[in-house]
C-alpha cells in the first residue's frame, strides 16, 4: 500500500479522509496488531493486512453521531452506510481483532490461511449494499460454483450457466429449466426483495411472488418434482444451508435462493481470505472519519459515549442486556422470545496435496457438498434436529487453496469443512467428517498434515455472537423469516437498533443486517 512504513513493530501511515492535527509520531504495535484510529490506518506489515484499534490510553470522544457495538460485518456495515451518510462513527468490539464471522488466521501450521468460520460467499458478491458500495475485495471464482458427489464417479453440479447445468439433468431438465431460469433473470431484484426486511408490498412484485411461490414450500415438496439424482443431490445440499429439517416450511426458497446465487453472481471465496471483507469496511469507516476500537467489552449504554443512535451487532438477549431500559416493551419481548437453532462442528485442514475427489467435478468447485444422496442428507439433518448426532453428517467443505494461491505454501493445500450438530454439543464429530469426504475421495486421510477443530463451545468463545455454536443467528423459521415492516425489526427502542443476523435477512456475509439497521437510523 503506498505511504505504508512496512517495518516492524512501529508502522506509521498517512492521515486519511479528514483534516484536524495528525502526528507522524509512529503507533507501537501491540503483540500482532497495530493501531487504527480515525485519523490513521495502519498495515501489520508482518501478517499483511489490514488491523485495527485504539489503544486503552487514548481517551474516548463526547459526541458521536453514532456508535456501533460489534465489528462483524453486520456492525461493520451499518458503520460504513452511516459513516457514508456523513455521521461521525464509532465502532467498538470485544475481541482483539475486527471481522467477527469473516476472520481469517493460521490455524493449523505455519503459512496456512483458514476462514474461522465464513468462508464462501455467494450472498457477499450478490449483496445490493456489498456492490453499492464498491467493496473493494478480490472475488475469485472457481470453474465451478459447487458439486455434490453421488459415489462410483457422479456428482451432482451447479455451473452458472442455467442451461448448461439442466442439460446435465437427463428428464429433469426442463423442469429445472422452467423453475431457474425466470429467476436467474430476474436475479437482482430476487436479491433486493430477498435480501432485506419483508414488507406488506414488496419492491418488485413480478419476482417476489415467483420465488415466494415456490420459496414458501418445503424443500422436500420441491425435490419431490424431480427423478435424478443429481437434481434432487444438489437440492438437499442447497436446502440444508437453512440448517432446518427439509419438511420445513421455507426450506426450499433457500434452495432456491442459493441456487440463483450461484447461477447468476456465482459462488466465490475472497483472494487472502474472508478477513479482507471486512478490512474493506473498516477502511470506508475510517476514511470517513470514524473510529474503530477493539479489545471493549460493552456490559451497558453507560460503557459507551453518549450518541444520537446506538446500533447493536449482538444477539437479542445481549441486545435486552446491553439496551437495558431504552429496549421497549415491545420489543423486549419479542426478543425475549428469540432461540437458539443448531450448532456446528468444524475442521480445518492443512494437506500435502489437494483433495483427491473420485469425480471429475468436485476438484473444479470451491464448495463441494458431502453427503451423498438426497435421503441420507435429509436423514443426516433429521437426525440432528431429533438431537442427535449423525454417523454420516452432511459436511460443507470449501477447497480455497485450489483457487487462492495465497492461502497456503506452493505445493500444500487448505480444506475447511464442518457439520451441523445439536446446539451445545461438545461432541468430537472429526472422525464421521473425514470418513464422509474419505468415502467420497479415497486417499484424503493420507493427505492430512496438520488439523484445528471446533466445537460448539469454542464457537461460541470465539464469538459470542455464536450461542451454544448456532452460527446462523437463531432457529430457522416462520418467526426469524416474516418480521415484516423496513425498520421495525431493527429499531428495539428510541435510538437503538439491532443489526445482527438475528434480525432480516439473516445469516451470512451481506451486510445487509447491518444496512438495513443504519438506513432505519437515518430515517429517525
Amino acid at each position: 500500500m503506498e505511504g505504508v512504513d512496512r517495518r516492524c513493530p512501529t508502522l506509521c501511515v498517512p492521515r486519511l479522509g479528514h483534516s484536524g492535527p495528525f502526528s507522524d509520531e509512529p503507533i507501537r504495535a501491540a503483540g500482532r496488531s497495530a493501531i487504527v484510529t480515525g485519523d490513521a490506518l495502519v498495515f501489520d506489515a508482518e501478517r499483511d493486512h489490514l488491523v485495527t484499534g485504539i489503544g486503552h490510553n487514548q481517551r474516548w470522544m463526547t459526541e458521536y453521531d453514532a456508535v456501533v457495538v460489534g465489528a462483524g460485518p453486520n456492525g461493520l456495515s451499518a458503520a460504513a452506510e452511516l459513516s457514508r451518510n456523513g455521521r461521525r462513527v464509532l465502532v467498538v468490539e470485544q475481541a482483539d481483532e475486527i471481522g467477527g464471522g469473516t476472520r481469517t488466521e493460521e490455524l493449523t501450521l505455519p503459512g496456512f490461511a483458514h476462514d474461522i468460520c465464513s468462508a464462501i460467499h455467494p450472498l457477499g458478491v450478490a449483496s445490493p449494499f456489498f456492490r453499492d458500495l464498491g467493496l473493494d475485495v478480490d472475488w475469485v471464482h472457481p470453474p465451478l460454483p459447487l458439486s455434490h458427489p453421488l459415489g462410483n464417479g457422479r456428482a451432482g453440479v451447479v455451473l452458472r450457466d442455467v442451461g448448461a447445468t439442466a442439460a446435465r439433468l437427463g428428464q429433469d431438465s426442463e423442469r429445472y429449466m422452467r423453475i431457474f431460469q425466470p429467476l436467474v433473470t430476474a436475479a437482482d431484484a430476487v436479491m433486493e426483495d430477498f435480501l432485506g426486511p419483508m414488507t406488506l408490498v414488496p419492491g418488485n412484485p413480478g419476482s417476489f411472488v415467483r420465488l415466494a411461490t415456490r420459496g414458501a414450500l418445503p424443500a422436500s415438496v420441491i425435490v419431490s418434482g424431480f427423478s435424478s439424482p443429481e437434481a434432487r443431490g444438489v437440492l438437499a445440499g442447497l436446502a440444508a444451508h437453512a440448517i432446518a429439517p427439509f419438511a420445513s416450511p421455507l426450506t426450499g426458497g433457500v434452495a432456491l435462493l442459493f441456487a440463483v446465487a450461484a447461477h447468476a453472481y456465482g459462488w466465490p471465496m475472497v483472494r487472502g481470505g474472508s478477513q479482507r471483507i471486512a478490512e474493506s469496511l473498516a477502511k470506508v469507516i475510517v476514511d470517513q472519519g470514524g473510529t474503530i476500537e477493539t479489545s471493549r467489552m460493552i456490559h451497558s449504554l453507560d460503557d459507551i459515549p453518549q450518541a444520537r443512535a446506538v446500533v447493536l451487532d449482538v444477539m437479542p438477549r445481549s441486545a435486552i442486556r446491553i439496551g437495558g431500559d431504552r429496549v421497549s416493551p415491545r420489543d423486549r419481548r419479542r426478543l425475549s422470545a428469540w432461540k437458539t437453532g443448531p450448532a456446528v462442528f468444524k475442521v480445518d485442514w492443512a494437506l500435502d496435496g489437494p483433495i483427491p475427489w473420485s469425480d471429475d467435478s468436485s476438484p473444479q468447485a470451491g464448495t463441494v457438498h458431502v453427503g451423498g444422496s438426497w435421503e441420507e442428507v435429509a436423514r443426516a439433518e433429521d437426525t440432528v434436529h431429533s438431537g442427535g448426532h449423525p454417523d454420516r453428517p452432511f459436511v460443507l467443505v470449501a477447497q480455497q487453496s485450489r483457487f487462492d494461491p495465497t492461502r497456503a505454501p506452493t505445493g500444500k493445500e487448505t480444506a475447511w469443512g464442518y457439520c451441523h450438530v445439536p446446539s451445545g454439543s461438545d461432541v468430537d464429530m472429526t472422525e464421521a467428517i473425514e470418513s464422509q469426504i474419505e468415502r467420497f475421495a479415497p486417499g484424503f486421510r493420507d493427505l492430512i498434515i496438520g488439523r484445528n477443530t471446533m466445537n460448539a463451545t469454542q464457537f461460541e468463545a470465539h464469538n459470542p455472537n455464536y450461542i451454544r455454536g448456532d452460527i446462523a443467528g437463531g432457529g430457522f423459521g416462520l418467526r426469524k423469516v416474516f418480521q415484516l415492516g423496513s425498520t421495525a425489526p431493527y429499531q428495539i427502542g428510541y435510538g437503538l437498533y439491532l443489526c445482527s443476523s438475528a434480525t432480516p435477512p439473516g445469516a451470512g456475509v451481506h451486510g445487509m443486517c447491518g444496512y438495513y439497521a443504519a438506513r432505519a437510523a437515518l430515517k429517525s
